[in-house]
């Protein structure tokens, strides 16, 4: 007979397929499911560990836990730039705004660049037909020259790639890093309307500097993920 927290987890993911628990709807609390079910505290955290760990269940501090519809909200475990280039695997890239000059001050001094100049594409992702995210990526002239031409990167072009997946194979050096901030962030109106919520909603944001072998900066990406529908996870491991 299987542990008590593998029966209790089971009969939890059965309850939320089933409709029990719909999407955005809080569980009980571990004192509930201790007192309904007569289990330890122990057993019961063990069993909710593990629906957060495989993105059935997540966490909103302060308030609860959440049934999480699979294939509505996006899990993605990054912990390599070929985890960030993966994402075509499963996801689509639509893009909103091609790929086009523009002047943007802020967007060229974090891109180290001489001048003011950068080519700017907007497109929102989608996971299973559901947009998540809203980015923004600039590209130094050089760097963008390699594609603008491609229809990948035109309004209204629907692709499986990435931007990174679509430049590095005309790069002189392959990407080799990108740093990485994440923060809270308003939706403003472009990127509400991207992702299907209201103006001002919380997002979380991502501004990620990918930079090439040779220390040369080549991508500015901007993200804004909806939180319903986009779980970010990062594996840590110890050095050495």
């Amino acid at each position: 007979m299987p542990p008590a927290y593998q029966v209790l987890r089971e009969r939890l993911r059965d309850e939320i397929a089933t409709g029990r628990y719909p999407d955005g709807i809080r569980l009980p609390t571990e004192s509930e499911l201790v007192a309904r079910h007569g289990l330890s505290r122990q057993t019961v955290r063990r069993a909710f560990q593990d629906l957060v760990a495989d993105g059935t269940v997540y966490r909103v501090p302060g308030r609860g836990s959440y049934a999480s519809e699979q294939g509505r909200r996006y899990l993605r475990q990054l912990g390599s730039i070929e985890d960030l280039m993966s994402l075509s695997d499963d996801t689509t890239m639509e893009v909103l705004d091609g790929l086009h000059r523009r002047v943007d001050i802020e967007a060229a001094s974090r891109l180290r660049l001489d001048g003011d100049v950068v080519y700017t594409v907007a497109f929102r992702r989608l996971h299973d037909g559901v947009a998540f995210g809203h980015t923004v990526v600039h590209l130094p002239p050089a760097v963008a020259a390699v594609v603008l031409s491609s229809r990948d990167m035109a309004t209204g072009a629907v692709s499986t790639h990435t931007v990174i997946g679509l430049l590095e194979p005309h790069l002189e050096h392959p990407i080799a890093e990108a740093a990485q901030s994440i923060t809270v962030a308003a939706a403003d109106d472009t990127a509400a309307a991207a992702v299907g919520c209201s103006s001002g909603h919380p997002m979380l944001r991502v501004d990620r500097l990918y930079a090439d072998a040779a220390g040369s900066p080549v991508e500015l990406a901007v993200s804004q993920f909806l939180p319903e529908q986009y779980t970010y996870r990062v594996t840590l491991r110890r050095s050495g």
